[in-house]
């Protein structure tokens, strides 16, 4: 048997939240909590690449979980015993083009540890699930696309700081992600990479790729996806940044001014943010961009001149 992703790994008591929905109770909120407010839900495949299904105010009663307000927003499919999601509205894991896919789910921007039924939801939150192609990676840990999540409502309800960690901190980069927060009305220090924090610190590391590649956020984006869920790489040297495909393909080199904005994760410390570039140029277009018109809906984006491309750059029949 092929493994279960983390992601998508919905724990034993989804099995009981399905045993209820065949009785006839799946309208019935999971608890006797106060709905969440602000809730949105949005369903996709291939890495973002094609929006199924989003709404900004999906269906909710009482206290809900990840798994409850999938299904009843939508037509869920489970197995081994409603503890993982097969299909939603009739698309289920498996194999396509001989490679292996299924469903993975984000809250505000972080692939959970948890099963889908064991998530309760909060104010806020942004819910996302993804039917896309693992065959490089079971875990793609935490992604850009729910901008301004996580720095707008943080993780299970809770608020978290944010430290901007800058190789210039009066330099323009770090200005214009500085900006961002503050439109957000999100407070962040501001301090030198390699700062000092805590596991519960949202960080964004700004600077030129040469000179962040060795911080933790920043390392293994030399190796690919299977070493933190980023599908670009950059060269040894880097001046370029090679836009990978859904299977880890090269599918374009970037050189001269390019950007990349990413997020990884360790563990279970918060999410790390990455805003770098090939060259000054490239870094400066990526904290620029930094925004949800450029960011959402996408896994991660590479950044040139001439406009962003999502991460990974997917190919047509895989």
């Amino acid at each position: 048997m092929r493994p279960m992703p983390a992601g998508v790994r919905s724990g034993v008591r989804a099995g009981l939240l399905g045993l209820a929905c065949a009785l006839g109770c799946c309208g019935c909120g999971i608890g006797p909590g106060s709905a969440p407010s602000s809730v949105s839900l949005l369903v996709t495949r291939d890495f973002g690449s094609r929006r199924l299904g989003s709404s900004s105010a999906p269906r909710v009663a009482g206290q809900e979980t990840v798994m409850s307000l999938l299904m009843r927003n939508y037509s869920v499919s489970t197995r081994y015993g409603g503890g993982f999601v097969q299909s939603i509205d009739g698309l289920a894991g498996g194999q396509e083009a001989g490679e292996p896919v299924d469903w993975f789910y984000y809250v505000n921007g972080v692939e959970a540890s948890k099963g889908a039924a064991d998530v309760k939801l909060h104010a806020g939150d942004h819910v996302w699930w993804d039917h896309h192609d693992w065959s490089q990676t079971e875990d793609v840990p935490a992604v850009v696309g729910s901008f301004p999540e996580p720095f707008l409502n943080g993780l299970e309800g809770k608020r978290l700081p944010v430290r901007i960690e800058c190789e210039s901190v009066s330099g323009p980069a770090c200005r214009a992600v500085n900006d961002r927060m503050t439109a957000l009305g999100v407070p962040a220090a501001i301090a030198a990479p390699g700062s000092p924090g805590g596991t519960d610190t949202l960080s964004i590391l700004v600077g030129v790729w040469p000179t962040v590649e060795g911080y933790p956020p920043a390392r293994g984006l030399a190796e690919g996806p299977g070493a933190n869920g980023v599908y670009a790489r950059f060269a040894a040297h880097g001046h370029t940044l090679t836009v990978l495909d859904q299977n880890g393909r090269p599918v374009r080199t970037l050189s001269g001014t390019a950007g990349l904005i990413a997020a990884t994760r360790e563990e279970e410390e918060a999410p790390s943010w990455i805003v770098t570039g090939t060259d000054r140029a490239g870094m400066e277009l990526a904290a620029r961009s930094l925004d949800a018109a450029t960011l959402q809906g996408h896994f991660a984006v590479a950044l040139t001149p001439g406009g962003a491309i999502p991460l990974p750059q997917v190919s047509p029949g895989g």
